[in-house]
């Protein structure tokens, strides 16, 4: 049995932003093989990839995530394995990582945490790129941590890793999690709940809601953790935050509350000011 990835591409057009690369990803992914691989020429396939192959493309049509039908997702150097119970890697987090490596490498940073691990793919990021790092990470969903270990796993960091099932509002976080830390990164809910149900299906319907929700104005969880993480951090420790659209100057303001110093906000592509690093 035969199959050409134009037929993919077509059943695909009109419903995805990428339907091209989103052909390459469902057919290398059947095939076992990298999407970079993936040739033009008409593919030979067994009745069970053929039918993978139809069945993928039929609950992508519907709104599922890609990398939630094959089960991984490219990010940053890396890639991750990704459930229905992590939060989908975003490309726009991948600022903060690049942000996060230039403050380590620049400070010499020995020891750093990751408030709300999800798939891991911040700390996990940063555990690969620097062999002398060591990390803890904190989530409240025991699953989330269940996918962040395997990603250990596989990027061989796992013995450089501790991570926990804590969340920011539990009251022995502190001395759980450890203090000391050189850098804190987060990426935490900050969708306003009313919000939710306005969200594209792929991201309502197939990440974890206790991802999105940021509370009645979205800032609930910036709140928390600008209250702890002064206890956490050391003299002249970082904290970078992600943000969602025009969100960084309540932000700011949030942790200037809490005695930290605004270092920088840096923009995504997008122009959405997605970053903020503050200093204690």
């Amino acid at each position: 049995m035969k199959i050409e990835l134009k037929e993919i591409i077509d059943l695909l057009k009109g419903h995805v932003d990428s339907p091209r690369l989103e052909a390459r990803e469902i057919l290398g992914h059947a095939l076992k093989m990298d999407s970079d691989e993936v040739s033009s020429l008409p593919q030979d396939v067994s009745t069970t990839e053929y039918e993978y192959i139809q069945t993928t493309i039929q609950k992508r049509l519907s709104g599922y995530p890609l990398d939630k039908l094959i089960g991984q997702k490219d990010f940053y150097k890396y890639s991750f394995k990704v459930t229905e119970d992590v939060l989908s890697p975003r490309p726009d987090t991948e600022i903060l990582v690049e942000a996060a490596a230039e403050i380590i490498f620049r400070e010499n940073c020995k020891k750093i945490m990751d408030m709300g691990v999800g798939s891991g793919c911040i700390i996990l990021s940063l555990l690969a790129d620097f062999p002398f790092l060591e990390g803890v990470g904190i989530d409240a969903s025991a699953k989330a941590l269940k996918v962040a270990q395997e990603n250990a796993a596989r990027l061989g960091v796992n013995n450089r890793l501790k991570l926990y099932e804590k969340s920011w509002f539990d009251t022995d976080l502190i001395n759980k999690a450890g203090q000391n830390f050189d850098l804190i990164t987060s990426n935490p809910p900050y969708i306003a709940s009313e919000e939710i149900p306005q969200l594209s299906t792929e991201v309502k319907a197939h990440d974890p809601l206790m991802a999105l929700d940021g509370g009645a104005d979205g800032y609930d969880h910036y709140r928390q953790i600008a209250t702890v993480a002064p206890s956490l951090l050391k003299e002249n420790g970082y904290i970078l935050l992600e943000g969602g659209q025009n969100q960084d100057k309540e932000i700011v303001k949030i942790f200037e509350q809490c005695g930290f110093k605004h270092q920088k906000t840096i923009a995504d592509l997008s122009g959405i000011n997605r970053c903020i690093i503050m200093k204690k």
